[in-house]
């Protein structure tokens, strides 16, 4: 199996580093070596929040600049924020579901065009897919488990070491028995949404 970097970039309460860690323990289930850290975040709710998985071998969780083989936005502006650690070339799912910073909920600042961001992601990207998490959460039960829905998307576009199956496994085996249910059905939808676009 190839090394890989990937980038985590989301706001507080999205379940960023739930997705981080749980993602870090599917891989080591699946018997390849794993670091995982925190960059920045913030305990509030909308506060900018990364993180990072790596794979294969390295010694430090850090990436650096350009370095990021898959990038993961759990929301749409700051995957655009963090388009500069993608290697050129590399991959991206992102959601497409926006949550309004401060001062856009204030009225003093403009959120940006999605279509604008959908080109400048697609200019850096080999291959970027775009999935409404926020709505498959509320669809599957909890619009937090739309953490779960771009993993499950991320499985079924192939950018992860493991398949949809295992995320599952690694949902009922590592999530609290009382989150399995709507988080297994919110990767199910993901995964459903990006394969319908391959």
């Amino acid at each position: 199996m190839r090394r890989l970097r990937i980038f985590l970039t989301g706001v507080g309460g999205q379940g960023t580093l739930t997705a981080t860690t749980l993602l870090s323990q599917i891989t080591l289930d699946q018997g390849l070596e794993v670091v995982s850290g925190e960059i920045h975040g913030m305990a509030q709710r909308g506060g900018v929040v990364e993180s990072t998985v790596l794979v294969g071998g390295w010694l430090s969780p850090r990436i650096g600049a350009g370095e990021a083989d898959v990038l993961l936005g759990f929301e749409p502006l700051e995957t655009l924020r963090a388009l500069p650690m993608l290697v050129k070339g590399g991959l991206v799912v992102s959601s497409s579901d926006p949550i309004a910073p401060i001062g856009v909920a204030r009225g003093k600042e403009n959120y940006p065009d999605m279509d604008m961001i959908r080109s400048k992601v697609g200019a850096c990207a080999d291959r970027a897919f775009f999935l409404p998490c926020r709505s498959i959460g509320l669809q599957a039960g909890s619009v937090q488990s739309g953490n779960m829905a771009l993993l499950g998307g991320a499985c079924a576009s192939g950018l992860l070491p493991f398949g949809i199956e295992a995320l599952l496994d690694g949902i009922a085996k590592h999530m609290k028995p009382s989150l399995v249910d709507v988080n297994l059905k919110a990767a199910e939808m993901g995964a459903t949404a990006i394969a319908g676009a391959l």
